[in-house]
């Protein structure tokens, strides 16, 4: 009973839905600091190193930031305006009101939106679970110290942002090597991540330092909730089809009888026959065609007359030369 009773606590739903704080200037740092900022090995932030009122960073390189570097000296008021807007998120978070509790080891939880306090210190060891949404906001409160066993995590279920997720520690912050953490952390005083840490959100401290060792920091989120876009796409598909007509073939001919063309229809694949009347041809002689009245009986006239002028010459030139051996 005790046992379920934990569980419900850790994971029953909020009263209310709990907001991220603004961090101002802060936003998009990776690491802001009150005195020192001290790394060993190939660290890398990929947002801004902020420090005030100190002036000491060191072991940049072999580290690198990808933002810009600003301290007590060095861009001063960028430096001052980051721990500025860094206090006034810490004290937001402080003044939250919880909605949940979380006074044992978190490692096994799962837990839902909310602000979740510890009477006394944080502690992870092994995995816990953040399962929400995109705009789910996360928030755990210490009165004293967050500190983490080596290789723990902490994993995001259900689109969850690590922009949303906050860790508001009394005094300071501490993670085992090789751990995979995941939020916002500002630690009243300070923060150390032992070698191999990764942590993905930032790491900020009100008076103390922050120490670093071969570490990844990625704050390309930091503290801005994502905005939610929606966008409906109707795709629509046509298609054309297009029929190739089916071939038309003549025949022609060389006789009298008028040739004739076949086409058959591309659909409904029946046969149409059209006679093609042919073509008068011109006489060899010149002149136009003949005239279409012209019946085949005057040919037969003319034939006949010739055929009589014919036998009379031939007639003619056989009493021509009787009379000539006559004579």
């Amino acid at each position: 009973m005790l046992v379920g009773a934990l569980v419900v606590a850790f994971t029953s739903t909020p009263a209310f839905s709990a907001t991220s704080p603004s961090l101002g200037a802060a936003a998009g740092a990776s690491v802001v600091a009150g005195t020192t900022v001290t790394n060993t090995g190939p660290t890398t932030l990929s947002g801004a190193l902020d420090l005030f009122p100190g002036t000491s960073v060191t072991g940049f390189p072999p580290g690198i930031v990808s933002g810009a570097t600003n301290t007590g000296t060095l861009n001063a008021t960028a430096a001052s305006d980051a721990m500025i807007a860094n206090t006034a998120a810490y004290g937001v978070l402080a003044g939250t009101p919880a909605t949940g509790t979380a006074n044992t080891d978190l490692g096994g939880l799962s837990f839902t939106p909310g602000v979740y306090a510890a009477s006394s210190g944080l502690s992870l060891t092994g995995t816990v679970t953040l399962v929400g949404n995109s705009t789910s906001v996360f928030i755990f409160k210490s009165v004293s110290t967050l500190i983490t066993g080596s290789g723990s995590r902490v994993v995001l279920s259900g689109g969850v942002s690590p922009c949303n997720v906050w860790w508001q520690v009394g005094s300071s912050a501490t993670f085992g090597s090789t751990t995979a953490f995941v939020g916002n952390v500002l630690a009243s005083t300070s923060i150390a991540l032992s070698t191999g840490v990764t942590l993905v959100g930032s790491a900020m401290t009100q008076t103390g330092g922050v120490t670093l060792d071969s570490n990844v920091i990625d704050s390309s989120c930091s503290a801005v909730p994502p905005a939610t876009t929606t966008t409906s796409t109707t795709s629509t598909t046509s298609t054309t089809s297009t029929t190739v007509p089916a071939s038309t073939t003549t025949t022609s001919s060389t006789t009298t009888t008028p040739p004739t063309t076949t086409t058959t229809a591309p659909t409904t694949g029946s046969v149409t026959t059209s006679t093609v009347p042919p073509l008068v041809a011109p006489p060899a002689t010149g002149g136009g065609p003949l005239s279409p009245s012209a019946s085949s009986s005057n040919w037969s006239v003319l034939g006949y007359l010739a055929m009589v002028l014919g036998a009379g010459l031939v007639g003619f030139e056989a009493v021509r030369r009787i009379r000539a051996r006559r004579s």
